[in-house]
């Protein structure tokens, strides 16, 4: 080590300040990788948790940024570090129902987030920020920013915009105005969900939809739609608008599933197959199934969006997708954390989900379908 230790220094700050000194002086330069805090500990013959400890506040003092599953870097101006550093991290919403947050989609996001967050020994809040719109009083705080459906008021992300606030948005995007965003990408999702349907000999797959009409569709649903028909035109099978009921109604219910199944399964020519496109939609037409007198694989295969707790468990297990929002608050959290994203450039990322294979669909029955 270049440095005699000071008796009274903490050695996590001894290990700080060798760090700093050598930012300083050129020896590290920015982006260049630290070495990990299992290397630290053994290099300054110390533990792992004050290594790790000297690393987490070289972060919160700006002087170091990380990025989840490759290390630890030098930050491109740490000359400036420390007033400009992010020091917590806000899930900002308006008026969002309390339960609504108890969804799975919401929960693995907040997993996501704070691991980033504890990883960089920043802390993590909700906030809500009522009719009013106000954010917290902090111009250098992140802003993982969820919008509303409807009646959000665009033209408070420019106000915030020109104030500098750094802000990325999750779930609904932007990219018109430039703003950083991380989503899960719903058009695979459906895609992967129809394609599944398709490989198992369906050719004729309904489609359970939550809006006003298939032209008045929330940005998630019309992507896992197109989703849908990228599936059916591969495959060279013609859309047919009479297999897509549209549900309307603000939260997922699962007797918008029920209601819709049955509409589907009164068609002089019933799909072999339904996507329901939520989890809830899908328990409500497996008990649809049921009260028809059909079994599900075996004369119907349904298929869920969202993998919620209860999926696993209920008969049959239900097939569905899981959109990965573990990992959608973790890239959020990064690139807020990650200066490359502040500089005035549209900076966005697209988690993919996966297909959770389960026991509700199955390959196309020759059976004719009960009506």
């Amino acid at each position: 080590m270049d440095m005699d230790k000071l008796d009274k220094t903490p050695m996590y700050q001894y290990i700080m300040n060798d760090i700093k000194r050598k930012i300083a002086v050129g020896e590290l330069k920015p982006h260049d990788s630290l070495p990990t805090q299992i290397e630290l500990a053994k290099a300054y013959n110390t533990s792992e948790i004050t290594s790790r400890r000297a690393l987490s506040d070289l972060v919160q003092e700006g002087f170091v940024y990380r990025i989840r599953g490759k290390g630890s870097f030098v930050q491109e101006n740490p000359a400036s570090a420390g007033s400009q550093s992010i020091r917590v991290i806000y899930l900002a919403h308006r008026n969002y129902e309390v339960n609504l947050f108890n969804h799975p989609f919401f929960t693995d996001m907040f997993e996501g987030i704070k691991e980033v967050c504890k990883e960089n020994g920043i802390d993590f809040y909700l906030w809500d920020m009522g009719d009013d719109y106000e954010l917290p009083d902090d111009p250098q705080a992140g802003i993982i920013l969820l919008t509303s459906k409807d009646d959000f008021d665009l033209t408070r992300l420019t106000s915030w915009q020109e104030e500098n606030r750094h802000i990325i948005t999750v779930h609904f995007y932007y990219p018109h105005l430039g703003i950083p965003y991380v989503i899960v990408d719903n058009l695979t999702g459906g895609y992967l969900a129809t394609q599944h349907l398709l490989s198992l000999g369906h050719r004729r797959i309904g489609v359970i939809l939550t809006g006003g009409s298939i032209v008045d569709l929330n940005q998630e649903f019309s992507l896992r739609l197109q989703g849908y028909r990228l599936a059916l035109s591969q495959h060279q099978i013609p859309f047919d608008s009479d297999l897509i009921a549209v549900m309307n109604g603000n939260l997922e219910r699962a007797d918008m599933g029920d209601e819709g199944f049955r509409k589907l399964m009164e068609l002089s020519d019933p799909p072999t197959a339904v996507f329901a496109t939520s989890d809830y939609k899908a328990i409500g037409a497996l008990n649809a199934a049921r009260d028809l007198g059909l079994k599900v694989p075996d004369d119907i295969s349904i298929m869920g969006y969202d993998d919620v707790k209860i999926s696993e468990y209920i008969y049959p297990r239900l097939s569905t997708v899981n959109q990965n929002t573990r990992k959608l608050g973790e890239r959020a959290a990064e690139i807020l954390l990650d200066l490359k994203a502040n500089n005035n450039r549209l900076v966005k990322d697209e988690i993919v989900p996966t297909l959770i294979l389960r026991d509700s669909t199955a390959a196309v029955s020759l059976k004719p379908t009960v009506k």
